[in-house]
């Protein structure tokens, strides 16, 4: 396995702690804290919401401002908070995003009655949480309790679920000085998805407690009968009791129709992950201050790309450099710590022995896909044995550097059934080693675009699983509400809206979809698609975010493009130029007598809405080569006139450049969302599109669905009709100049080769 470590580490103070104690009240975590701090040599600081305030009860927001100032002192501290879910965690966690603070938690996850009883037994409580009011609160607080996992950020987890563990906790915190760091991982844990203790409720029955939470006793017993999620009506959360003080329960929220017995889901849980090693920076010996730039570069373009699931850099020590340069990094550059974070452990374990479901690993392949040579590549090679090797056989015999391979994992595999791994990305990166193949001298202007087109053909590789999973679920849904649908004809209830328009117009576009498919007969790409803009299918606002950028899963059939940007070497037959940054072709579905495509080849640009300042070199490109075409195809026809744009929102992925004659001249144009998509601010005018990208760092998307439906409008005169054939009978005999608008900065291209600029 791939690791750097840090030399410098092992002669330095070991790194600040921040312990997050969990647990309920009377579970012990103040004497936890004071055991700990009368024996450490390391300097603690205990940060306790019931005394925060000059030793009175105070705020979340004063104990942040507390734990943070002792971090950036130097000192250890220990969260004495209940912590009971995630939430109430999450702004403690955060405060450890730096790379030199280990963020643990103890969970003292003791024994619902003797919480109680030492809850209910004691007095002077600092809190004043005692006597028989505390049964209550207590009960309260572990309906609602949520065990911690690794990925919410922590470095390391103790559970104790006895006395006896929670002495050895202390043993272990008290021996840690000042040089000194606690291995990673999670320990103790006996049962991760443990649900809240069944019996507190038989306990509080013997208990001194206020009427109304007896009262409710049997309801109670009665909902943690019923099967998960069922809840009864009747049965909601215990009611405050008037005479609890506030302080008492500072972090609890209320929690209704929730009954003991239930868990706490955190979808993000559940996310789809992505693990990956560093690529090139152990074996390879590459840069790794450099590489850390690259892998946060990408990690931030990437992210606003793959919804709600994961990326995860993975090492095997704490002391690893790249780790701690890359959490620096992702922090400066507020990366989104819900969808990157690092990790220390073996990739080939991080579920079996650290609780971190990954359903997808990357592996640091060599150029051959072959097994050993050590490190990573063959530490998942041995883990997920011949059966990863057979699957990456058929898939390709080799690799070049700066690309990446998606091999679907056989569920026979041990790293399948094991770790939950569906996949492992191959990727192959720059190398910097004169001892190992194709290696670069050195030369760091090759190496980082190299690194660059690594990892984005890695995260494109786990973006395409992404959207293979979407694709499957929504036939999946598909399936069930067809089937939904003929049992509801056979009711005799008259459910007629069980389905809402929403679900209606998915099924609409998803038939329209397959129709379209089914219907091309062009060329094909790898996966039986054929490449077209021509846009059929409706534009629908649930394909897009709010913030413009793409966020539909592409189907198939609109992968062509992408696939032959990537890969124009398989489509030399149809390209009409190819060169390092695009490639040309004539569109399958031509809207007019000439019209043809610029696609840009860079991974993970997939529309305008991704495009950005740094694109902007290759946009005025892929400009001057549709110029280039327009002015050949003037040469053969003097009469045409050009425009240059590109679709506010395509219908085929990959960033392409309309080149399009005026005369709209084309059995393909069929209907008023062809006409609408190249004649309405829908289409986006390249001159437009660069001078915007170049004063505000993106392009404006004008992607309201009313533009494809506007009424069909002749783009010279602006005269209306009222369907297709009217509308080419009209413009094939009109004659009117085009409008004003067009006739500046060169949005149209005229017969002499040059834009038409009347400014």
């Amino acid at each position: 396995m791939e690791m750097d470590i840090d030399e410098d580490s092992r002669t330095k103070e070991g790194n600040p702690v921040l312990v997050i104690l969990v647990g309920a009240p009377g579970s012990g975590k103040s004497t936890f804290c004071e055991e700990v701090m009368r024996s450490s040599t390391r300097p603690w600081v205990r940060v306790c919401q019931d005394t925060i305030g000059n030793g009175k009860a105070g705020t979340k927001a004063q104990c942040l401002s507390s734990a943070d100032r002792a971090l950036k002192g130097g000192k250890s501290v220990f969260i004495d908070r209940c912590n009971l879910d995630r939430v109430q965690r999450s702004e403690f966690v955060n405060l450890g995003s730096g790379p030199q603070i280990d963020v643990h938690a103890i969970v003292l996850d003791l024994p619902a009655k003797l919480c109680i009883s030492r809850s209910v037994k004691r007095s002077g409580h600092e809190g004043n949480l005692q006597g028989g009011k505390a049964a209550a609160v207590v009960n309260r607080m572990l309906q609602k309790k949520e065990l911690p996992k690794l990925i919410e950020g922590f470095n390391r987890i103790t559970f104790c679920q006895s006395e006896s563990d929670v002495k050895d906790a202390i043993n272990t915190y008290s021996a840690l000085g000042p040089l000194d760091n606690l291995p990673n991982g999670c320990f103790g844990q006996k049962s991760p998805d443990a649900k809240i203790q069944v019996g507190i409720m038989r306990f509080l029955k013997k208990s001194e407690v206020p009427v109304d939470t007896a009262s409710r006793d049997d309801s109670i017993k009665e909902s943690t009968s019923q099967t998960h999620g069922n809840v009864d009506p009747c049965c909601k959360d215990i009611e405050k009791v008037s005479s609890i003080p506030d302080n008492a329960y500072l972090e609890s929220k209320e929690v209704q129709g929730r009954a003991v017995g239930s868990t706490s889901s955190n979808a993000n849980q559940d996310a789809p992950t992505l693990a990956f090693p560093s690529i090139s920076t152990s074996d390879f010996q590459f840069n790794l201050e450099k590489a850390a730039d690259i892998i946060v570069d990408k990690v931030a373009e990437f992210s606003n790309k793959i919804g709600n699931a994961r990326l995860v850099l993975v090492d095997l020590t704490h002391k690893s450099k790249i780790l701690s340069l890359v959490k620096g990094k992702a922090a400066e550059k507020n990366v989104d710590p819900q969808k990157f974070f690092t990790h220390v452990g073996d990739i080939t374990h991080l579920y079996s022995t650290g609780g971190l479901q990954c359903n997808v690993i990357a592996n640091a392949a060599n150029w051959r896909l072959k097994p050993g040579g050590g490190g990573v590549n063959a530490a998942i090679f041995n883990a997920a044995g011949s059966e990863l090797e057979n699957a990456t056989k058929e898939k390709a015999k080799s690799l070049s550097p700066g690309n990446a391979i998606v091999v679907p994992l056989p569920s026979s595999s041990p790293l399948f059934t094991r770790e939950g791994v569906t996949h492992v990305i191959h990727v192959l990166g720059p190398n910097m080693n004169p001892q190992r193949p194709n290696y670069l001298n050195n030369d760091y202007n090759k190496g980082c675009k190299i690194l660059q087109e690594a990892y984005a053909a890695l995260f494109e590789g786990f973006v395409s699983i992404l959207r293979t999973q979407v694709e499957q679920t929504n036939v999946r849904n598909e399936n069930l509400g067809n089937q939904s649908l003929v049992l509801q004809n056979k009711s005799e209830c008259c459910y007629k809206n069980h389905f809402t328009n929403t679900d209606q117009k998915s099924k609409r576009d998803a038939d329209h979809g397959s129709e379209k498919s089914k219907k091309y007969k062009g060329t094909q790409d790898d996966f039986g698609s054929t490449f077209t803009d021509s846009r059929d299918e409706k534009v629908d606002s649930e394909h897009r975010r709010t913030d413009g950028s793409m966020n539909k899963a592409w189907s198939s059939w609109a992968q062509a493009l992408h696939q032959i940007a990537i890969n124009p070497e398989k489509h030399k037959d149809v390209l009409l130029e190819i060169s390092e940054d695009i490639v040309v072709l004539n569109d399958a579905y031509p809207k007019a007598q000439k019209h043809v495509l610029v696609l840009a080849r860079t991974r993970g640009l997939d529309c305008l809405a991704d495009a950005q300042n740094e694109h902007l070199q290759l946009l005025k490109k892929m400009h001057d080569v549709g110029l280039k075409w327009a002015e050949k195809f003037l040469h053969e026809n003097a009469s045409l006139v050009f425009r240059l744009g590109y679709h506010s929102v395509p219908s085929m992925r990959q960033l392409h450049l309309h080149v399009i004659s005026q005369d709209f001249e084309s059995k393909h144009l069929k209907n008023k969302k062809h006409w609408n998509s190249f004649n309405t601010a829908f289409f986006r005018d390249s001159v437009d599109v660069m001078d915007e990208i170049s004063s505000h760092g993106k392009a404006t998307l004008k992607d309201d669905d009313k533009l494809l439906s506007m009424e069909l409008r002749c783009h010279r005169c602006r005269s209306a009709h009222p369907n297709i054939p009217r509308l080419k009978s009209h413009i094939s005999n009109c004659q009117a100049t085009f409008p004003a608008h067009l006739l500046q900065n060169g949005r149209l291209v005229n017969a002499s080769g040059e834009p038409n600029n009347n400014d």
